[in-house]
């Protein structure tokens, strides 16, 4: 037998074990858990360990193995291989002195709990650590996220995190506390309501990130729409223009006008506005891929924009029929950037105005050298932003990816 046995537990103790655990336990000659775990076995004759003194007790541990001790039974909860003690163990004992006899955890109860399967969910604690890791997870938009609590990085905190980050999509927050305890509650909560509750210290956080755009409030503002309300790629969720970018562009592209081309207009968020800003206009929003033409039409059903039309097609061959331009908007080119560019010096109407959304130092080399050949005017505008970010009970800001606007016209443009 190996000398170390790390034994799984549930909040049912010593029942939850098997008969052969059960006597494996019994026959411990040193018993190491914490103050909790230690007291599912209140009559055991072994010398008990406590982890209260977490390196004291690792390196009494790693003493009694190397002195013979045998079996040494170390009491964890859950798997203890999963954000537990067996990862410190086997970075101070070798594999052969180390078996692992783990108890469902607490992620596989949570998620049976709530009946959502997880084998694609994302993992991630807060336990002792930073949001960092959290953060990262929701701003890529992670479809399921399983995270590990802790007395600071609470549900509440986490409640607090999700309001502050302001993301282009929503999540559910599901609480799942005192898992397999006689006190067992799984709930979901309202993201508010969350941040002004006390939960038992021993929880888990399910986030489940809502496949369908929130419902439309009775009053939008005219300009500068949350992100949060557009329909946007469901593998893909965070690709859009922000809405503090998307003010500034709109901004630049001195609206309203009659005619306006958004060339590579992803999920026609930039269209949109646009629309709402001016009822008369036309707005052909060109988008060479299927599930982003479609995104177009469904956020123009739901902001009541019909001057918006989808052209699904690459640019610059998409934009052949269309008419001539008052108004450019270019939120990508797909490596077409010049043969766009060019198509628009011919069609742009007079008094009218190219903006781009460019997002490498390489894009802003190609159109300054394209705006020297032509002649043309070349005004630039470097966004550099941050959004404020709740950690824990501190707000810290969190930087945007910096986009550097670019308007381009004939001639010198008059002052707005």
């Amino acid at each position: 037998m190996m000398p170390v046995q790390v034994v799984g537990l549930g909040l049912d103790g010593a029942q939850g074990l098997s008969p052969v655990l059960q006597s494996l336990v019994a026959s411990a000659k040193l018993l190491v858990g914490s103050d909790r775990h230690l007291a599912y076995f209140p009559d055991h004759p072994a010398e008990r360990l406590s982890l209260s003194d977490f390196h004291s007790a690792l390196a009494a541990i790693v003493r009694a193995a190397e002195a013979g001790v045998s079996p040494i039974v170390v009491l964890t909860s859950g798997d203890p291989l999963f954000f537990g003690f067996g990862r410190v163990l086997l970075s101070h004992l070798s594999p052969e002195q180390v078996a692992f006899h783990p108890q469902v955890s607490s992620m596989q109860l949570a998620f049976s709990r709530i009946k959502v399967p997880w084998q694609d969910a994302r993992l991630v604690s807060v336990h002792g650590r930073s949001l960092e890791a959290l953060t990262q997870a929701l701003q890529q938009g992670a479809e399921k996220l399983a995270v590990l609590t802790d007395p600071t990085n609470s549900p509440g905190a986490i409640a607090r995190l999700l309001t502050s980050l302001d993301l282009p999509w929503q999540y559910d927050l599901w609480v799942a506390e005192s898992l397999g305890g006689e006190d067992e509650r799984v709930q979901q909560w309202p993201l508010a309501a969350a941040q002004q509750t006390t939960f038992a210290p021993l929880n888990v956080v399910i986030l489940l990130r809502q496949t369908q755009a929130p419902v439309l409030p009775t009053a939008l503002p005219l300009l500068g729409i949350p992100d949060v309300y557009f329909a946007s790629f469901a593998d893909r969720p965070g690709l859009m223009t922000k809405r503090e970018v998307r003010v500034l562009a709109l901004g630049e592209l001195a609206l309203p006008a009659d005619t306006i081309w958004d060339v590579g207009a992803g999920t026609g968020s930039v269209a949109i506005e646009m629309a709402r800003l001016g009822p008369a206009s036309q707005i052909y929003a060109i988008e060479k891929t299927a599930a982003g033409v479609a995104l177009i039409e469904d956020n123009a059903r739901r902001f009541a924009t019909p001057q918006v039309r989808a052209i699904a097609g690459r640019a610059p061959e998409a934009l052949e029929g269309l008419p001539d331009p008052d108004r450019v908007f270019i939120g990508g080119s797909g490596g077409q950037l010049q043969p766009i560019l060019s198509v628009c010096r011919d069609r742009l109407r007079p008094g009218g105005r190219v903006v781009l959304a460019l997002a490498t130092l390489e894009h802003l080399a190609e159109v300054s050298a394209w705006s020297r050949e032509q002649g043309w005017h070349q005004r630039c505008l470097q966004v550099q932003l941050a959004r404020s970010t709740a950690i824990a009970s501190l707000t810290r800001f969190t930087p945007l990816n910096p986009i550097t606007l670019v308007t381009l016209t004939r001639s010198e443009p008059s002052p707005l």
